[in-house]
């Protein structure tokens, strides 16, 4: 089928719902409680999440050809930034390392999970989670953290950076998962765990509307829509149908396109003020990437929902 009109208002009434919540309970709460969330959604809920629908996901495919479309989604995106800001004269070195991360790494976990649970359900949610742990979650704390220290004239940290993505809590509950697909464990316990999981998706949704809520638009909007135009159309569109070009189709390529177009990933705002970049690029590309989104996510289903 093409486009389900019943699916994509069912995706829809859960994005609203859950990041309008957050939205409204973010200037009701503490400041303090978006940090609190996170932190148990980072280091507890996601990787609890991801055994349990580990557990439910069909590996008989070829998931592990996730990261493979992952690191040539970011290959991409960073030769197409490279050639706008070339075009485009940019000589700033903190501004031009924001686009290079606003361009090359996606929301793949908090908004492409929930995103891709709703639409292909679990028994593909191995490919949404390889191409975040092994693609976007190494590449935003491995190379962009390098990215960024070298270009904000810090040191790179080396060993450190990479550490970071390598002791990713969402690393080790994916290899927890895997490992536990084998053990039977009571009716009880299984349904326990996808009920947590599924409340961790309903949780992430709501942590960021709260975080959109806390951010200030910043004035960088044009040079923030270049690096959305590369990130959450020119590349998952050019990748997409080159796989479907060699034979992709179905849930697997509907999911790798989703993850593609994602828009940047909360982790660019992170790593930006960690390493003293352009702040204002960062929060223009989260911000109004997460809106696009609404905008895209239809087309991309439209084009690639073939078999859902």
């Amino acid at each position: 089928m093409g486009l389900d009109w019943v699916v994509l208002g069912r995706l829809y009434g859960t994005l609203a719902g859950g990041v309008g919540l957050g939205a409204v309970l973010g200037r009701c709460l503490p400041p303090a409680v978006p940090g609190v969330i996170g932190r148990w959604l980072f280091w507890v809920g996601v990787p609890i999440s991801c055994v349990a629908f580990l557990r439910q996901t069909n590996l008989a495919g070829q998931a592990w050809l996730a990261p493979v479309v992952a690191w040539g989604a970011i290959g991409l995106a960073a030769i197409l930034a490279w050639l706008w800001l070339r075009w485009m004269g940019a000589t700033d070195a903190k501004h031009r390392a924001t686009f290079w991360l606003a361009t090359m790494f996606g929301n793949t976990g908090y908004l492409g999970f929930p995103i891709a649970l709703a639409l292909v359900g679990s028994d593909y949610f191995a490919w949404a989670l390889f191409f975040d742990v092994a693609g976007t979650t190494l590449g935003a704390y491995g190379v962009g953290s390098a990215l960024a220290a070298r270009m904000g004239n810090r040191a790179s940290g080396g060993w450190a950076s990479l550490k970071a993505g390598l002791l990713n809590p969402t690393v080790w509950g994916a290899l927890a998962g895997l490992g536990l697909r084998s053990l039977t464990l009571p009716k009880q316990v299984d349904q326990g765990l996808m009920a947590i999981a599924w409340g961790v998706v309903v949780l992430a949704l709501v942590l960021i509307g709260m975080r959109l809520g806390q951010l200030p638009l910043g004035k960088a909007a044009r040079p923030a829509l270049a690096a959305l135009g590369i990130k959450m159309v020119i590349v998952p569109a050019v990748i997409g149908f080159g796989l479907r070009a060699i034979g992709w189709s179905g849930p697997p390529l509907l999911v790798m396109v989703l993850q593609m177009a994602m828009p940047p990933a909360f982790a660019t705002l992170v790593i930006s003020e960690a390493y003293d970049l352009d702040r204002d690029l960062a929060v223009s590309g989260v911000a109004l990437g997460t809106i696009a989104l609404l905008l895209t996510l239809p087309i991309w289903i439209a084009l690639f929902g073939i078999g859902i």
